[in-house]
Order: C-alpha cells, then structure tokens, then sequence
C-alpha cells in the first residue's frame, strides 16, 4: 500500500490523535477510513454506514436484538 504525507496544524493532530485512541484505532487507520468513506461512497452506503455504526455502538437498550433480516421483514 502507498504511503502519503499530509500536513496539518498541532492542535488538530493532538486532537486527531485523542480521537483516534479513544475509538481504539490508529490515526493512519481513522484517515483511511474517512477518505475511504469520501471518496467511495455508492448512495446505498449510508444504510450499511448506519448499521455498522449501532453495530460499534457500546449502548444496549435492554431489549430485545433484532436481525437485519427481521427488520426488512414484511
């Protein structure tokens, strides 16, 4: 894989770098991912990019899971 060099100010980097470390992630891998999702986004995207989120999601509401495939039922 190629490598890169960007330049940003000090103060986004150590933000970036908080971030990145809070969601247990490399800042190599977060700027990846955001110039993946940018870049190559298809307009159904942003379902998949919903369920992946809830999915990382630390948050449980107590009841019950549903599937995909029973949410999509009719």
């Amino acid at each position: 894989m190629p490598n890169i060099t960007i330049s940003i100010d000090e103060e986004t980097l150590r933000a970036s770098r908080r971030y990145a470390q809070e969601h247990k992630t490399s800042l190599n891998a977060l700027i990846r991912r955001m110039l993946e999702r940018t870049v190559t986004r298809a307009s159904s995207d942003w379902v998949d990019e919903c369920f992946s989120l809830m999915d990382e999601a630390a948050v449980r509401g107590g009841g019950r899971r549903w599937t995909r495939d029973e949410i999509h039922e009719r």
